[in-house]
């Protein structure tokens, strides 16, 4: 690399290419990142570095660090960006309003008589707190403590202890509010609300299939997750008071959202000031507030500065024409388009093994989304015309969701499953290997769900196509 030019600001210099090929330049710097990453370089900071050189090859220095320089800001002002802060802090507000410990122990009295009864509770808990929280490391994180000790004194085997509470965390992906839904919309400019409406059903029809499998296991292998018993129909009952806080902000966003008389990031706010409330009438103390408010930042921080980082990047790959080159790669293959779709599917798991999913979508998505949304036929496409039966704006959302879904299966898969990581950090007692080998079957699980949304889109584009 020719560093002299960079300084004297002679664009095309550095890799000594040329205008005359720029997509060869987007190849080398995608290989530049990845050697980055690989060799432990932070994902914001490996995509900024590629970008900048990337940038400063096509257009000289000048205007590339001009262009570098406005993009933080131009981005953090964006009035979409606003819903992530409203949806992480719903769920820290929650934690510290005693949310959690209300949902678990309704589940625990309704559920918990079938086999493995305490871990499908943790199931649809964790499926409940994602519906105020959009965040899985913190969906994880909570029902850790809340949870695992529980099904530990009731003689549970701590690798499925630790497996649904680091599965379950995984649900918050989908189940709206979801922080990674808003990223995949502001990336591809596809609608929020829309987003989060179709991961709804998929969400539960996630959370169902890990019951099943929890309840099959469990009766197939004696002493593994042994059922709870002993609740009266009057303490059911008194359970679901606990529930309706958290009913109240799922029906105020997906309502609002819904019905059109308030925006995603409006309707975020709004959920926000209610769980506010609730947790003030429950008694949280200025400490437990102050504790929300500085989780809430430090996650939110690391997530711009990951949008950041990969908006530079994909900047360059709209300069390098890299997207549009590998979109008509794969329209050059005569293959069933479900096969390419396997194999990007395939891809995504093993660059899941090393990195983190919000850093796994920002980087993937703008060369792989053009190549998808090309392969069904175009945005225009008609649903009888395109390759999946989709038309253009049902296949953007599908897409959506079963690239959020290959997320939440990263979220779990070694060696970097952070779901896993986080439990085994939580509950010091329980060895990180047995996390892992907990997740196994949940993985499956996963694995079949995508399979289900795949070959049945409509449970994906039901509800979006109903607010059109």
């Amino acid at each position: 690399m020719n560093f002299t030019a960079l300084i004297e600001g002679q664009p095309n210099a550095i890799f000594g290419i040329g205008y005359q090929d720029p997509t060869l330049v987007g190849v080398y710097c995608m290989i530049l990142l990845m050697i980055l990453v690989v060799c432990g370089v932070r994902v914001v900071f490996a995509a900024g570095i590629a970008g900048l050189v990337g940038l400063v090859e096509l257009i000289g220095w000048g205007p590339a660090a001009a262009m570098v320089g406005q993009i933080p800001y131009s981005k953090s002002v964006s009035f979409v960006l606003g819903l992530l802060p409203m949806f992480i802090l719903i769920g820290y507000l929650a934690f510290h309003a005693g949310m959690t410990k209300s949902l678990f122990h309704a589940a625990k009295v309704w559920i918990g008589w079938v086999p493995g009864g305490l871990a499908v509770a943790s199931v649809f808990a964790a499926a409940g707190f994602a519906a105020v929280s959009g965040a899985s490391v913190a969906t994880a994180a909570v029902f850790s403590r809340v949870a695992i000790p529980e099904m530990l004194a009731a003689k549970y085997d701590k690798r499925l202890a630790a497996g649904v509470v680091a599965a379950g965390g995984t649900l918050a992906s989908l189940i709206p509010p979801s922080a990674i839904l808003v990223i995949y919309a502001i990336i591809v400019e596809e609608s929020v609300g829309a987003l989060l409406l179709a991961g709804f059903l998929p969400g539960i029809f996630s959370a169902v299939i890990y019951a099943i499998i929890i309840v099959v296991w469990s009766a197939t292998h004696e002493g593994i997750g042994p059922p709870v018993r002993g609740f009266t129909w009057g303490e059911r009952i008194r359970s679901t008071w606990g529930l309706i806080p958290i009913v109240a902000v799922v029906l105020i966003i997906i309502t609002a959202i819904y019905g059109g008389w308030a925006t995603p990031t409006e309707a975020g706010a709004l959920g926000a000031f209610v769980v506010l409330v609730v947790a003030v009438i429950n008694g949280m103390r200025i400490k437990h507030l102050k504790d929300a408010l500085m989780e809430t930042s430090k996650l939110v921080v690391m997530i711009f500065s990951l949008i950041w980082g990969v908006l530079i990047f994909g900047r360059f790959l709209g300069f390098s024409g890299l997207p549009e080159a590998f979109a008509n790669w794969i329209l050059g293959f005569d293959t069933d388009p479900y096969v390419i779709l396997a194999c990007i599917l395939m891809g995504y798991v093993v660059l899941g093994m090393f990195m983190d999913a919000i850093g796994l979508l920002l980087l993937t998505l703008p060369v792989v989304y053009p190549a998808m949304m090309a392969l069904n036929g175009g945005p225009d496409v008609l649903a009888a015309d395109s390759a999946f039966g989709l038309s253009g704006g049902q296949a953007s959302i599908w897409f959506g969701i079963i690239v959020v879904k290959m997320a939440e299966v990263c979220l779990i898969t070694p060696p970097i499953g952070l779901n896993c990581f986080v439990v085994a950090g939580v509950r010091p007692d329980i060895a990180l290997s047995d996390v892992f080998r907990g997740v196994a079957l949940f993985f499956v699980a996963d694995i079949l769900t995508l399979i289900l949304l795949i070959m049945f889109p409509q449970i994906i584009t039901w509800l979006p196509d109903l607010m059109r």
